[in-house]
């Protein structure tokens, strides 16, 4: 278009109806189902099937190893939402729709390293989120990922505008935010916060935007994640990540090189994201994780310890899903699980603690891992109904898994009992029922208490997809039975 504009209304109107419909619509409608408190997978298939395109896309990003380490076949976007949940249907969505709205035509530079620091500072926050959110980590993966959506819609549809822009910038001395008013007649945050509140995105306008409370702990994380992701660009070790690395630290309760080694898991994720959502040309924009220095200070400290097997852990996975559907012995069933866990997750400790005596005591059934042999004669724990006595009979009564010690559950650390802590010790651990349908089985338990090390976002992701398909494994078992 060849039309200047000089203010927000003028872009808005420009971007919203000539350049941005189809990306504001997908992001309007999946907002809207999120919305609705009786949002079924039918409405958010509803909204996906309208666009083949965007179908095809969410079913291969659906079927990739980084949303399906098992390889269960995906065909429907039914089967989609089952198997890797509505959330993450609906970050794909989003997510490819952004990449396909924006890269498809031949994308300016500024467009390319602006989307991929935004995939860098989407993951980045959503791992910080695993911490202290207990849920709504996908709104805050999607917040941070349009939270510089003005400026990506100018380099993606600005048009004669962007370009003039483009050269000013490139000019020494040239004051960027001068500049951007002077040519385009807004700024870029007044431009993203008027696009999302044109697009009427409730509480995630807010969170994108930046607009929310200071202290609400989603924006906290979707702030840290792209600091984070810009400072990233001057170095790993530039004096400006310093304080982000202690501020993370502080911000989900662990150790400055714990926290370090977080942010350059992350970073390598977002590689992978990028990869996965079909934009492998910005994986060499996201900063490398592998200077030598830095490689070498983790490859020190984490030499001699466990080190999560992905191949393993995929494989574990897959023999899982096929006994969920064919004969699988129960001894199979959980030698597969907790060898998959502590070998191919890289848990040091795994245990299951099945209901005994008439389901009125928590017993050790399986162990796995370092100094865990007393945990087989010695683990025995009186069950709960009410769940208030102890985190085991908590959980197993809460049907949901959790990730203990860090500040979204400090909440629950009145239920870690002296008996359990002196069996368990003190530190971050993972804790979930195990169900066969309706059925109580026992509690899956797993932590890396030897080393100390933090668990990570990724460790949890899996930890939830083993203990899910060994209940359906259990279940399918029940059936035949």
């Amino acid at each position: 278009m060849s039309e200047r504009c000089h203010d927000l209304e003028a872009w808005l109107e420009r971007l919203n109806q000539a350049e941005l419909p189809a990306l504001a619509t997908v992001v309007v409608e999946l907002q809207r189902v999120a919305q609705e408190q009786d949002s079924s997978v039918k409405q958010l298939a509803d909204v996906l099937l309208r666009d083949a395109a965007l179908t095809s896309n969410v079913l291969r990003v659906g079927n990739s190893s980084y949303y399906n380490p098992s390889r269960e076949p995906i065909k429907t976007i039914s089967r989609a939402i089952v198997l890797i949940g509505f959330e993450n249907v609906r970050l794909i969505s989003l997510s490819v729709t952004l990449i396909d709205g924006l890269l498809t035509r031949a994308p300016r530079q500024q467009l390319q390293e602006l989307l991929a620091r935004s995939f860098h500072a989407a993951v980045q926050a959503r791992n910080i989120a695993g911490y202290v959110l207990t849920r709504n980590q996908e709104e805050v993966f999607i917040a941070a990922l349009l939270h510089n959506l003005g400026e990506l819609a100018i380099w993606g549809c600005g048009g004669e505008q962007a370009d003039e822009l483009a050269q000013a910038l490139d000019r020494p001395g040239e004051d960027r935010d001068e500049a951007v008013q002077r040519i385009l007649g807004v700024g870029f945050r007044q431009l993203t916060q008027g696009l999302i509140r044109s697009w009427n995105l409730g509480e995630l306008a807010s969170l994108a935007s930046g607009t929310a409370r200071i202290d609400d702990p989603a924006l906290r994380c979707i702030s840290l994640g792209v600091r984070i992701s810009e400072a990233a660009l001057q170095g790993w070790e530039c004096e400006a990540m310093e304080p982000l690395i202690d501020e993370t630290a502080r911000l989900i309760g662990v150790s400055r090189e714990e926290a370090l080694q977080q942010i350059l898991t992350s970073a390598d994720e977002a590689v992978d994201v990028a990869a996965t959502f079909g934009a492998s040309r910005l994986c060499r924009l996201i900063p490398n994780t592998d200077p030598a220095q830095i490689r070498l200070q983790q490859e020190q400290r984490r030499a001699r310890l466990l080190q999560p097997d992905l191949v393993l852990m995929q494989r574990a996975l897959q023999d899982l899903g096929m006994m969920a559907s064919s004969r699988g012995s129960i001894d199979l069933i959980l030698d597969t699980t907790l060898g998959g866990l502590h070998h191919g997750v890289g848990l040091e400790r795994v245990m299951l603690a099945v209901l005994a005596d008439g389901q009125r005591r928590f017993r050790a059934r399986r162990v796995m891992g370092e100094n865990t042999e007393q945990w087989s004669e010695g683990f025995d724990l009186p069950l709960d109904p009410s769940g208030q006595a102890d985190i085991f009979s908590f959980v197993l009564r809460d049907r949901q898994p959790l990730w203990m010690g860090v500040p979204a559950s400090y909440g629950l650390d009145e239920l870690i009992t002296e008996p359990i802590r002196r069996t368990i010790g003190k530190g971050m651990f993972f804790i979930a029922p195990l169900l066969s349908g309706t059925r109580k089985i026992g509690v899956l338990y797993a932590d890396c208490r030897l080393s100390g090390r933090a668990l990570k976002h990724e460790q949890f992701v899996a930890f939830q997809r083993f203990v899910q398909l060994t209940g359906r494994c259990l279940e399918a078992l029940g059936k035949r039975d």
